[in-house]
């Protein structure tokens, strides 16, 4: 590869990398681009940690044929088990072991090497293997993102060039740079989706972050906590606490989430929720999501029991109002969420489920918006005055027929399936 095929290489990753192509669109395009050139690269693999609440870090590969293997991947954490293991045995733990930052073996002869893929690798064909380790400076470490792992390899009598080799030390350094800041994009945007909620982080990386700036919205609301949290929390061990509350935060905002709504905070054991639009379809959404919350729970408690785990069920209040949706706080602190006299009526809502002892209750107006069909679902439990709220209003939850006769509860599962038909 010459100076000008590599200045062009350069130039074009820049330009990826300030346009924001994906990471495995990105290596592809590098490794097509190489062997345009003359060097003649049979794989690619690179992979890179990150800042994610499920996985460990991401990976991408390319290969000179087609493969059934995915160009993208996820890995879990590499600290015990299996994938500690195979770690352990990688060249990449061997390099930062011993302070490589490029290692160097020859597939033709290397039955005496015990690391992992390696013997694979010379058996599929390929004649040289190149990798290396590119580590971030302090300031430029994100969690565990500190390194850029790549390995390359070639099916060419004789394995890489020294010129082929230098072309890779100077290229490899900016393909590291591209794929690092599309990962620092994905970053932001999981940050965004786990701590704020999809929509509200959506609406925060367009760029609304100012203090203040709000918008007025009808939604449906959604105020959700579990029952007897606090008795239960006292019988248990600490270390029992948070995954009894994840267990029960997982069932309920699955079930939003799958409904169609967005959940924006969580309140030791509670959900705030809201399904935007307040009309009826929003309405239906949110009686979906309570449906499919209570099919979880029970799941739920089923594994939970029979691993000698507590069990509980949760209250579920539901309301319909105009609110505030926007930045509320200070200039170093904001919340992207909802405020409003509709917020309040919600979560006192939910609370009265513990007086009359049932685990739903919608407010008037909430049922007043369902259509006729939806409204024969829900029967009044009496007219009440809620704590801090100026005035009374009746209160509805789920006809208790729904849950005593298979037939009700075939026909409201069924009214159910076909609003989610026909949204």
């Amino acid at each position: 590869m010459d100076l000008t095929a590599r200045l062009d290489l350069i130039n074009w990753l820049v330009a990826q990398s300030l346009t924001g192509v994906p990471e495995n669109d990105i290596l592809r395009g590098f490794c097509e681009r190489c062997r345009a050139a003359g060097l003649e690269l049979s794989r690619g693999l690179t992979f890179i940690d990150t800042l994610h609440p499920i996985f460990e870090g991401r990976g991408f590969r390319w290969n000179e044929t087609a493969s059934n293997e995915s160009d993208s991947f996820e890995y879990g954490s590499s600290n015990d088990g299996e994938a500690a293991q195979n770690w352990r045995r990688s060249v990449f733990h061997h390099m930062l072991e011993k302070g490589h930052d490029e290692f160097s073996i020859d597939l033709t002869n290397c039955a005496h090497l015990d690391f992992s893929m390696i013997h694979d690798l010379s058996a599929k064909g390929h004649r040289h293997f190149l990798a290396f380790v590119h580590q971030f400076g302090e300031a430029g470490t994100l969690g565990q993102m500190d390194c850029f792992y790549s390995y390359w390899l070639t099916r060419r009598d004789g394995g890489f060039t020294e010129l082929q080799m230098a072309a890779l030390r100077d290229l490899i350094p900016l393909l590291a740079l591209a794929i690092k800041s599309a990962q620092q994009v994905d970053i932001v945007r999981t940050l965004g989706r786990v701590y704020l909620g999809r929509d509200a982080s959506e609406q925060v990386l367009r760029g609304r972050i100012s203090r203040g700036v709000t918008e007025r919205i009808n939604a449906v609301l959604w105020f959700s906590d579990l029952r007897g949290s606090t008795a239960i929390s006292e019988s248990i061990s600490p270390d029992e606490i948070i995954p009894l509350l994840n267990d029960y935060a997982e069932a309920s905002i699955d079930a939003i989430y799958e409904s169609g709504g967005d959940v924006l905070k969580l309140i030791g054991d509670g959900v705030l929720a809201i399904f935007a639009g307040g009309d009826m379809s929003a309405r239906q959404a949110a009686l979906r999501a309570e449906h499919r919350f209570r099919l979880n729970i029970a799941k739920l408690n089923a594994r939970r029991a029979g691993e000698g785990r507590p069990v509980t069920s949760a209250y579920v209040g539901l309301h319909v109002g105009e609110v505030f949706y926007g930045n509320i706080g200070s200039e170093d602190r904001l919340d992207f969420t909802v405020v409003g006299p509709a917020v309040n009526e919600v979560s006192r809502i939910a609370s009265m489920c513990r007086s009359v002892d049932r685990e739903l209750l919608a407010s008037s107006e909430f049922c007043a918006g369902l259509d006729e069909e939806g409204r024969r679902y829900l029967v009044s439990t009496g007219r009440y005055a809620l704590r801090g709220i100026g005035r009374a209003q009746d209160l509805f939850t789920l006809d208790p027929e729904i849950v005593a006769s298979p037939p009700a509860t075939k026909a409201y599962e069924n009214y159910l399936a076909d609003e989610m038909s026909h949204p």
